[in-house]
């Protein structure tokens, strides 16, 4: 594997950074998660300007161009030879050291992209659906950070995630402070109630999903009415269907949620649809390059 590392590309075993580096001393930076389809990389403008604004908004500059942002991309793919591909793009404010201040960082920030497959979660989920649970851990309130920034601090997902591992559980339902839902620990959520879809707003503290806007068009295209609107517990368990987006987890129905039954406990026929017709975007939205 060839890893891109502040301009060069470099094998994984070489592919190293300084422990001063505040990405790592501090999960100061941010982040893009993005999927390429057989050589077409999805929403990639997308993901790159989501990239730019959240570095904007922890006063972080970034040396590349968009363009060369993309071009880096690009050339990290074709030299790892994949078409299929999950590539991670991380970016830090460099080599600092022991203390807070960012002005310490010396130099250039750190650019890493990592590229390889991914499978998030068993083929057999996306047939039969996920069963969720509802964890103790809050969504970050978005006064202490917002929740558009894709910080490389992810440890209040990552408590999420630990206990519903420990529960048994693939994947938790998150609520925030005032006890409405926000969204899952790497994905937001979706719910179809009497034909018509809901997800939470972005204020309830849920990220813009690129999968998410992604399946809001879908909707219109299919003329199914969908709306962002406060949801509880309860609309989540009365709901007639489920689903969660992402880009790694992609579009996975959820059949039950705190051991309540959604629907009938299988994917719902829109769910199926709206899998569908993303499976056909992921052919024609993006930039394509070849290997």
């Amino acid at each position: 594997m060839k890893v891109y590392l502040n301009g060069k590309l470099v094998d994984k075993k070489k592919a190293c950074i300084s422990v001063f580096d505040h990405g790592f001393l501090y999960g100061d930076g941010v982040f893009e998660g993005i999927r390429s389809y057989d050589g077409l990389v999805f929403k990639l403008k997308e993901h790159i300007d989501r990239l730019y604004e959240s570095a904007h908004s922890i006063n972080l500059d970034i040396r590349l161009t968009p363009k060369q942002m993309i071009d880096a991309i690009i050339k990290t793919l074709k030299a790892n030879e994949l078409k299929d591909a999950y590539i991670r793009l991380i970016v830090s404010r460099g080599q600092g050291d022991l203390g807070l201040d960012p002005r310490k960082c010396r130099g250039n920030e750190t650019i890493v992209i990592i590229t390889d497959k991914i499978k998030l979660y068993p083929e057999k989920l996306y047939k039969e659906g996920m069963e969720i649970i509802t964890v103790p851990t809050v969504r970050n309130v978005s006064s202490a950070l917002n929740p558009q920034i894709k910080s490389l601090n992810y440890l209040n997902n990552i408590l999420a995630k630990i206990e519903a591992v420990n529960s048994g559980f693939q994947e938790a339902l998150m609520l925030n402070a005032q006890g409405y839902v926000a969204e899952c620990t790497g994905d937001n959520v979706f719910i179809l109630k009497n034909g018509a879809m809901y997800t939470p707003p972005h204020y309830m503290g849920s990220l813009k999903g690129i999968t998410r806007n992604a399946v809001i068009g879908i909707a219109k295209k299919l003329k199914i009415s969908c709306q962002e609107q406060v949801l509880t517990r309860h609309e989540i368990f009365v709901s007639d269907e489920c689903f969660l987006t992402g880009t790694a987890a992609e579009i996975i129905p959820v059949v039950k949620v705190d051991a309540r039954a959604i629907g009938n406990a299988k994917p719902g026929k829109v769910t199926k649809k709206i899998m569908k017709e993303f499976k056909k975007l992921t052919k024609t939205a993006g930039v394509k390059y070849n290997t």
